[in-house]
């Protein structure tokens, strides 16, 4: 007897919801393709090239691999990179971290209560980054600052602290701007992902004496890997491609405190004047901070399957 499956009249169905399919996707795949393949391609052609705003035409001159041997004598570049690594080392087990503990603490909370702690912590997500840093600014304004306003009036300072301005304390006010900004989603990620352990092998485990941070480690936490992961890996992308937050604030300073490498790759391609914009140099960074990005989330993803 013949397999239903495999006769024409099967075969030519599901070509034609393959064809049906293709077509749904394909002006997302016509976006994807003209603003993230072409120009990433692009990108890493004019790295190996000496254009800026004044070249005809889209390449300018072949150096081969001349902008990225600059790009490591650049003490800015070495910098900002550094400043980079260091928001990424601070920001991303901090936000994972506290989001699993808040998670935890609010995941058994019913109706009302639990969508109001998740609006809370989420609402710094959905409002405009700028919105968000001109409150912040204002946090940390030298004279009407609350910061400030609040160390006075408890008598730890005496002077009210340059918070932005002062090199050892600028790259520290970003980096909790960014925390702020960035538990939103992984708290509403946790708190679902807490919700659908398999509460049998919960159960199970605490009727043979399991502690409760045993249950935690070897059933929910592993449980929660796959979210675990993909949050680990948005943090780290979003943690160094930190740019808004020091355009509006410090512009890199001061002397270059804050500077990201995301930073200086917009400084170098739009804002070096004498040079009218180096955008070889600067989709060099673009390279070096992808395979940065790529390495990195490369490490996360091995580390998360041998858990």
């Amino acid at each position: 007897m013949a397999n239903p499956s495999k006769t024409p009249m099967s075969r030519a169905l599901q070509r034609r919801e393959n064809v049906a399919g293709y077509l749904f996707m394909l002006p997302s795949l016509i976006f994807f393709l003209g603003f993230v393949i072409i120009p990433m391609f692009i990108c890493i052609i004019t790295s190996l090239t000496e254009t800026n705003m004044t070249d005809p035409g889209l390449f300018g001159q072949f150096i081969g691999l001349r902008n990225f041997g600059n790009l490591f004598q650049d003490e800015i570049f070495l910098k900002g990179l550094k400043n980079t690594f260091l928001i990424v080392i601070v920001s991303v087990p901090a936000v994972c971290g506290f989001s699993l503990w808040v998670s935890s603490a609010i995941y058994k909370l019913k109706g009302p209560v639990l969508s109001a702690f998740r609006c809370i912590f989420y609402l710094p997500v959905v409002t405009g980054s700028v919105a968000v840093t001109v409150v912040w600014k204002w946090m940390y304004d030298n004279y009407t600052g609350i910061l400030n306003g609040v160390l006075k009036s408890t008598g730890l300072v005496e002077k009210g602290i340059n918070w932005l301005g002062d090199p050892k304390t600028a790259i520290w006010c970003i980096i909790l701007i960014l925390f702020t900004t960035s538990v939103g989603q992984p708290i509403v990620l946790y708190v679902s992902a807490l919700g659908n352990v398999d509460q049998t092998l919960v159960e199970a485990a605490q009727v043979d004496g399991a502690t409760d941070l045993q249950v935690f480690w070897k059933i929910k936490w592993a449980q929660m890997m796959p979210t675990t992961l993909y949050i680990l890996v948005i943090t780290t992308i979003n943690s160094f491609q930190c740019f808004a937050l020091i355009q509006l604030l410090t512009q890199g300073g001061p002397n270059h405190s804050t500077d990201t490498v995301m930073y200086y790759i917009y400084y170098t391609a739009f804002k070096l004047t004498e040079q009218v914009g180096h955008f070889g140099y600067a989709n060099a960074m673009g390279v070096v901070l992808a395979i940065f990005i790529g390495a990195l989330s490369a490490v996360q993803f091995k580390l998360a399957k041998e858990k």
